[in-house]
């Protein structure tokens, strides 16, 4: 017999939708799918998977129904640092490990640097100009109150005393372009930018850098109290979903709660999807950086209890309107009576309850690979 999914087209991706995370289904199925019988496509997971069909339940009553999709946990990029060093040297100190929490300004790493040997000079000798031009000023002030000192020497130390202040602001402010904390005659101190956790760590004791190193990145720091889950939605579910809506993630026994903080206006160019961005609160810290997770987004309602499904899912198979509906073993062509067309979704008046799960998203794969399977039944 010729398997099911050997007529899916063979130049089907894997669309970011995979939407098979908690389905009831049998794992211990063949690899190959079959037909059984007729309106049934019978497939495995890893073939819904890997044919890019998108998962989904109708829009009953009052609510819109979820989308479950597969996700992936991203630190935020406005909570992550990289720490670098910025000067040529050599690493003499490591105060932070991998994995440690660190508070802003706290020592990380302390280097033994010619230049900072420099700055430091540079630093030194600006304060003794300060503080000499100072104790001049003030002396001739003095000896102005007394008419033993000219009001044009006592404006020339004035002035004198401003510049020496303007040299050690900009000599301060050099070892601070360096990105590092000062420390005393050859040493530049590394801090932590901000408060956070250590979340990569390249610095070896006794590293050596280059002036023109083009790596010089020590550590990776990054806030992790809340974390961005990434995914994708077709455009016609983007249009249902707006900023403030709930989306659970779960993974590895574990769930929780998070909501839409973006979604994208512009669709991304190779998978033609639209990028989705959650916040997820993640204080407990159960949760990991770059970790998979499943995302189940609620979509809204308007509450009229009709059942609506996304137009995505209609299908015309040998003339009757049909929508595959979830089995145990792959899906099943049920014929349905459509009503009108609201927006991107589509009213059911009659063939469904409202609580399947259907394809919605790459639905005509199943149609295409329906059609493949009955022609090849005829042959």
């Amino acid at each position: 017999m010729r398997t099911l999914f050997a007529a899916l087209p063979l130049t089907l991706t894997l669309a970011a939708c995979g939407g098979g995370g908690n389905l009831q289904t049998n794992q211990a199925e063949p690899a190959e799918a079959t037909h059984a019988e007729e309106g049934v496509v019978a497939l495995t997971p890893q073939q819904i998977a890997t044919a890019g069909i998108e998962l989904t339940h109708p829009t009953l009553g009052g609510s819109g129904g979820t989308i479950e999709l597969p996700a992936l946990l991203e630190s935020d990029p406005q909570a992550t640092r990289i720490v670098a060093a910025t000067v040529p040297g050599r690493i003499v100190e490591l105060r932070r490990n991998l994995g440690d929490r660190v508070r802003q300004d706290e020592t990380l790493a302390v280097l033994e640097s010619r230049e900072a040997a420099g700055l430091q000079a540079e630093v030194q000798r600006a304060a003794a100009g300060a503080e000499l031009a100072h104790k001049t000023l003030a002396r001739d002030e003095a000896l102005y109150a007394k008419g033993f000192r000219p009001l044009r020497e006592v404006e020339i130390s004035r002035a004198a005393a401003k510049q020496a202040d303007v040299a050690l602001r900009l000599a301060r402010e050099q070892v601070a372009a360096s990105g590092s904390r000062g420390g005393r005659y050859n040493r530049i101190v590394i801090a932590a930018p901000i408060s956070g956790q250590v979340i990569a760590r390249t610095a070896v004791l006794g590293q050596n850098f280059a002036a023109d190193a083009a790596e010089t990145e020590l550590f990776r720091v990054a806030r992790l109290d809340r974390l961005s889950v990434s995914l994708s939605l077709s455009p016609a579910d983007a249009a249902r979903v707006r900023v403030g809506t709930p989306v659970q993630v779960s993974a590895a026994g574990r769930t929780g709660q998070a909501c839409i903080r973006f979604v994208s206006p512009v669709l991304d160019e190779k998978t033609r999807q639209v990028p989705v961005l959650a916040e997820l609160d993640n204080r407990a810290g159960q949760w990991r950086a770059g970790e998979p997770v499943t995302a189940s987004v609620s979509l809204p309602g308007n509450g009229d209890g009709t059942i609506r499904v996304p137009s995505t899912a209609v299908q015309t198979v040998e003339g009757r309107t049909v929508v595959f509906v979830r089995t145990g073993k792959g899906f099943r062509a049920v014929p349905v009576t459509l009503g009108r067309r609201d927006g991107a979704m589509v009213i059911v008046a009659f063939g469904l309850t409202g609580h399947e799960t259907i394809a919605a998203a790459n639905s005509f794969t199943l149609k295409s690979a329906l059609g493949a399977s009955e022609a090849g039944h005829e042959d």
